[in-house]
């Protein structure tokens, strides 16, 4: 959001008639002198009225609830209308994990050798058993380090040579790889990564692109981690050097076919994109099975995808020769949430089950039937849900002592970091934001805690849906709303007492 954009919100905010009117009047006067309570949220109520309703946003569909951590309503509209929330589902997700899994919940995957070792040698297979570990990663576009100190565990349990073959067991999830009601043209981006019990470096392949010396000559463009199983085929071109980058993906669902068109700018840094890759398992066994190779650690066989070996039998009795966790999870969350992370949010919902947060949602008041979970992330344009719903999330997690701190240092914090960084910066809601934020086509939602100077806490959730204006206009309506509830907090603040007359 641009200042400009910012400053003319509030401007029609506060120059809105029901604002005047409040220059004049602020309530009945109460015992103590200041402004009644009733009047002065009837005239918030006006005033933000005045701001969702005000065209073009009174096309929008606005689901809003704005309440004191103390439990008083400051502000509704619709509060009950369901909206789909994008990423705004990832509060969901978040909370709702937190409570089944526990925030010291760590993801496990194991190493097995499944027969007889002599002279060196494995007669049978390597497996890897994963639990949907979603955060080992490869390091400066190479592999993994985990590969490597598993080639060394290998070594060190006397295995050099594997006469079978390198299994990646995913059967700890479904095969239901990517979320209901994806749209076609997200699926070969990088945040549409399919999941998996067993990933690889958030699934994905990194394009890096680096244009030629001249206008119209082609763009080199190298994917990496080893391993992604992509084919690329690039048609991107060199642009002027005042041009903007447009690259487009485009990729089927279970083929490896990756077209990438564009323009790169000529004389720029490298320009970088993700892709996702259409098999995690097959990704990850691929990957590691290169790095045995390079170890010189022979694999005779095939690296496979379980699901691909027919009535699969372990050839001989497991050995567990190395054991990995991932970061607790509270780590996982904080990036989840601060940077938006798709996948890890489907891997957290299949961890802790749909029917596992459906009853723990029921058990917080929130009845079955009165939303919609199509996903862990909020990709899916099947999520409905409506801002009372992420209010009494946003309420639980805020008054349940397991959780308050350990929640709340997951959202993004306006002006200062995750996608929340570069908004609000110098305006009166930098730092005082703590918030998930929610973009997909034509929805803009942004929900969590507002914090007065006085150190009041505010609960909010807004969500705007089928709008036709660009998404920094809606982020501009839902930071002048947030602006006015901080200027009201601040003029209902106690004053200090008067001095005694002498």
């Amino acid at each position: 959001m641009t200042p400009r954009i910012a400053r003319a919100a509030l401007a029609l905010l506060l120059l809105s008639p029901a604002c005047a009117a409040r220059q004049q009047w602020h309530g009945a006067p109460a015992a103590d002198g200041r402004a009644s309570s009733v009047g002065a949220i009837s005239t918030l109520a006006a005033d933000l009225d005045a701001l969702f309703d005000t065209p073009p946003f009174d096309t929008a569909l606005w689901s809003v609830r704005i309440e004191r951590a103390g439990g008083d309503v400051l502000y509704e509209k619709n509060p009950r209308a369901l909206a789909m929330p994008a990423s705004n589902m990832k509060i969901v997700t978040m909370a709702t994990a937190a409570e089944a899994l526990g925030w010291d919940y760590r993801f496990e995957t194991r190493l097995v050798a499944e027969g007889d070792v002599r002279d060196g040698v494995l007669h049978g297979d390597l497996r890897v058993i994963g639990g949907g570990d979603p955060s080992i990663s490869s390091v400066g576009f190479g592999p993994a380090p985990l590969f490597g100190e598993w080639a060394r565990a290998l070594r060190a349990a006397g295995i050099t040579r594997v006469t079978g073959r390198l299994i990646g067991d995913d059967n700890a999830f479904d095969d239901e790889r990517l979320g209901s009601g994806w749209a076609w043209d997200y699926l070969a981006w990088g945040y549409a990564a399919p999941v998996s019990a067993l990933q690889y470096g958030e699934n994905v392949a990194v394009l890096r692109m680096r244009a030629g010396a001249r206008e119209g000559d082609p763009v080199e463009v190298i994917a990496s981690p080893p391993g992604h199983g992509l084919r690329i085929l690039s048609t991107v071109r060199t642009g002027a050097p005042d041009a903007t980058a447009n690259i487009e993906l485009e990729r089927l669902p279970g083929q490896p076919t990756l077209t990438v068109t564009g323009v790169v700018p000529a004389g720029r840094p490298v320009n970088i994109r993700t892709a996702s890759i259409d098999n995690p398992t097959q990704f990850f066994v691929d990957a590691f099975r290169e790095v045995l190779v390079d170890s010189g650690i022979t694999v005779a066989g095939p690296a496979v995808d379980i699901d691909e070996t027919e009535g699969y039998a372990p050839s001989g009795a497991p050995r567990t020769i190395a054991t990995h966790q991932s970061p607790p999870l509270s780590e996982l969350g904080a990036h989840f949430m601060k940077v938006s992370q798709n996948m890890y949010g489907e891997t957290f919902l299949k961890a802790m089950g749909r029917d596992r947060a459906g009853k723990i949602l029921e058990s917080w008041g929130i009845a079955p039937g009165t939303y919609n979970i199509a996903d862990g992330s909020g990709l899916s344009r099947y999520n409905l849900i409506h801002a009372s719903m992420l209010t009494t999330i946003l309420r639980r997690m805020y008054e349940d002592d397991r959780h308050r701190a350990w929640f709340s240092a997951t959202l993004p914090v306006a002006g200062h970091d995750g996608t929340l960084g570069r908004r609000m910066i110098g305006t009166e809601l930098q730092r005082a934001v703590q918030a998930k934020t929610g973009t997909i086509a034509n929805a803009r939602s942004l929900s969590g805690y507002l914090t007065a100077p006085s150190g009041e806490r505010v609960i909010f959730s807004i969500m705007g849906n089928n709008f036709l204006r660009r998404a920094s206009e809606i982020d501009a309506v839902a930071e002048a709303a947030l602006t006015r509830v901080l200027r009201e907090l601040a003029s209902r603040s106690p004053q200090p007492p008067a001095p005694a007359s002498r």
